[in-house]
C-alpha cells in the first residue's frame, strides 16, 4: 500500500514530464525551441518534436503567405502635386531565427509596425523621384516593383521575405481636388483652343489653295478657250476669203443676206437710209433699179 502511494506521484510527475517534453509542429508553421530566450533548434518539419521540460519553451511563427496593409500616405511626387497613396503588402518569415533576434518577444505586431516604416519610406522615396502624371499612368506597375525590390532588401534584416507590393488606392487629398480639376479643365480648354486655332489654320490653307486652283483652273479654261475661238476666228477668216477668192459676187450677196438678217428683225427700232444706198443694193432689179 505504501509502494503505491509513493509510484502514483512519480508516475503522474514523469507523464506530465514526457507530455511536457513533447510538441507538434503544424504543417501551417515554423517552431523555435528557445532556451533562456536564446535560440537552440528551429523546427520546419511538421510532426512530433520534442524539448526539455521546464528549461526550454517553444514558440511558432505562421509559415504562411500574410498582408498587410499601409495605411493612407501622403506623398509629393515631383511636381509638388499631393497625392494620397493606400498600400498593401504580402510577406512571409523567411529566417524564423533571424525574425526572433530581430523583433524578440514582440513578434509579429512588432514586426509588421516596422515593415510598415520600411514600406512609407520606400513609397515616399520612390514616389517621391517621378511626377504624379506617371504615378497615375501605366508606369504604375515598374513603381509598385522599384517600391517592393526596395522593401525586399530592407526587410530581409527582419528575417522577413516581402513578396509584392501593391498600390490600392491613389488619391489627391480633399483641400486640392477643387484646384486640381480646375487646373485640369484650364489645361484641357487650353489644349482645345489650340486644336481649334489649328485647325482654323489649316482650314484657311485649304480654303486659300482652293481659291488659287479655281483661279488657276478659270485662267486657264479662259485662254485655251481664247485660243480655240482665235483659231476658229482665222478658219472662219479663211473659209471667208477662200470663198472671196471664188466668187466675189456671191460672197458679197452672202454677206448682204446676213445683214439684212441681222438688222431687219422684228421690234421697235427704226432705219432711215436713202433707197439708194448701198444697203440696198440686193433689193432692185438685176440692173440695181
Amino acid at each position: 500500500m505504501k509502494k503505491t502511494t509513493y509510484l502514483l506521484p512519480i508516475l503522474v510527475i514523469v507523464v506530465a514530464g514526457v507530455l511536457s517534453s513533447v510538441f507538434i509542429v503544424d504543417e501551417r508553421e515554423k517552431a523555435l525551441v528557445l532556451q533562456f530566450g536564446r535560440v537552440v533548434t528551429v523546427k520546419e518539419d511538421p510532426g512530433l518534436a520534442f524539448k526539455i521540460p521546464l528549461i526550454q519553451e517553444v514558440v511558432t511563427y505562421d509559415d504562411r503567405i500574410l498582408s498587410r496593409e499601409v495605411g493612407p500616405l501622403e506623398v509629393t511626387p515631383l511636381d509638388d502635386r499631393r497625392l494620397v497613396v493606400d498600400a498593401f503588402a504580402r510577406y512571409r518569415i523567411a529566417d524564423v531565427t533571424q525574425f526572433r533576434q530581430a523583433v524578440g518577444a514582440g513578434g509579429v505586431e512588432l514586426a509588421e509596425r516596422r515593415l510598415d516604416n520600411i514600406l512609407r519610406a520606400q513609397t515616399r522615396e520612390v514616389l517621391g523621384s517621378v511626377r504624379s502624371d506617371q504615378v497615375l499612368s501605366t508606369e504604375r506597375e515598374s513603381l509598385m516593383n522599384r517600391i517592393r525590390d526596395n522593401a525586399i532588401t530592407e526587410a530581409r534584416s527582419l528575417g522577413l521575405e516581402v513578396i509584392d507590393v501593391r498600390l490600392k488606392r491613389t488619391d489627391l487629398p480633399q483641400a486640392n481636388l477643387e484646384a486640381t480639376f480646375s487646373r485640369m479643365r484650364a489645361e484641357r480648354e487650353r489644349e482645345a483652343a489650340d486644336e481649334i486655332a489649328r485647325g482654323e489654320e489649316a482650314a484657311q490653307r485649304k480654303r486659300a489653295q482652293a481659291d488659287r486652283t479655281v483661279v488657276e483652273l478659270v485662267s486657264d479654261a479662259k485662254r485655251q478657250s481664247e485660243i480655240s475661238r482665235g483659231e476658229a476666228d482665222a478658219q472662219r477668216n479663211a473659209i471667208f476669203a477662200q470663198a472671196f477668192g471664188a466668187d466675189p459676187e456671191f460672197f458679197e450677196f452672202y454677206r448682204s443676206l446676213n445683214a439684212y438678217r441681222a438688222s431687219l428683225t422684228g421690234g421697235t427700232s427704226s432705219m432711215v437710209l436713202s433707197p439708194n444706198s448701198e444697203f440696198f443694193n440686193y433689193f432692185g432689179d438685176s440692173q440695181g433699179r
